[in-house]
């Protein structure tokens, strides 16, 4: 199979993608639109809903060792996920050098 023919071949499935895609956004709703209450008034008026006041609780700032806490555990967690990361990119560069200095050598 060439370049030319997978190329083709991807075009065509994209192609048919965006048109499934299309077709699915015309199709009807599953379920039918409620009616909008705008513009129906009640008769007569009805009772009204008593409204109470109440106070709420004013927002209280984290203690000064819950900031110093989570500045320590994101610290720790920051080391921790650099230390996995540069493992895992040494260890990438590393197989990347090898097999490149293998090809050399052919």
């Amino acid at each position: 199979m060439s370049i030319t023919e997978v190329t083709t071949a991807a075009g065509w499935i994209s192609g048919l993608a965006i048109v499934a895609l299309i077709a699915t956004g015309w199709r009807k709703t599953a379920r039918a639109t409620a009616a909008s209450a705008r513009g129906q008034h009640q008769q007569g008026g009805g009772a009204g809903v008593a409204v109470h006041d109440t106070e709420a609780p004013l927002h209280r700032p984290p203690s000064t060792a819950r900031r110093v806490w989570a500045a320590v555990a994101g610290t720790g967690l920051a080391l921790w996920v650099g230390a996995i990361v540069a493992t895992v990119m040494g260890f990438g560069v590393a197989f990347l050098v090898i097999t490149l200095t293998s090809m050399l050598k052919r």
